[in-house]
């Protein structure tokens, strides 16, 4: 099995090389279908575009396969590489999520329970020290350990979509144009 913490402080400096953030490296798709995702993200937009994954990608797999030539190689069997943006309703990975995103809607599993629950769902109320803060239904503002949470995202609604607005559409019908005339 690879090791997802060796694995990021590999890719790390890869991501910040092209000028993004990392945001999440995870193996999934288990011994069927090992694929190894790396999510990632312009500081200024929260977004990726094809250009930045292919790039990204390109010297992701670059230096992957130099170690694996040096026999070094961090991953022990054949997988797949995913390199995507977060998307709207991404994961929070980071302390400085929980406030990037506040006042949106969140869903929050924990590595065991705290106080006989594992799921908390509500709105985000950022962060004091290492400490989450969230609005839970039922329960009111509620602090979690970031140290105890095992995956956490954003909830889709209509205030995130508006918030994650996509990239100006601007020059996307001469991209279409170019394509078409290339099939002709």
């Amino acid at each position: 099995m690879a090791d997802v913490a060796l694995l990021e402080k590999l890719i790390e400096p890869e991501v910040e090389a092209e000028g993004l953030a990392l945001v999440r490296v995870k193996m999934t798709g288990g011994t069927s279908e090992p694929t190894l995702q790396v999510m990632a993200e312009r500081s200024d937009t929260r977004q990726l575009s094809l250009e930045d994954c292919a790039r990204l990608s390109r010297r992701i797999s670059a230096m992957l396969d130099s170690l694996e030539a040096e026999g070094r190689d961090p991953i022990d069997h054949g997988y797949r590489l995913e390199v995507s943006s977060p998307g709207i309703d991404r994961p929070l990975t980071r302390l400085a999520d929980y406030d990037d995103w506040k006042g949106h809607e969140a869903r929050i599993v924990l590595a065991e329970k705290l106080n006989g629950r594992k799921v908390f769902a509500g709105m985000l109320g950022g962060t004091e020290g290492g400490t989450v803060l969230v609005d839970v239904a039922g329960l009111g503002p509620t602090g979690l350990p970031f140290e105890a949470i095992q995956s956490a995202k954003l909830v889709m609604t209509d205030r995130l979509i508006r918030a994650t607005a996509p990239l100006s559409p601007e020059g996307a019908d001469d991209i279409e144009a170019n394509e078409e005339a290339e099939e002709d």
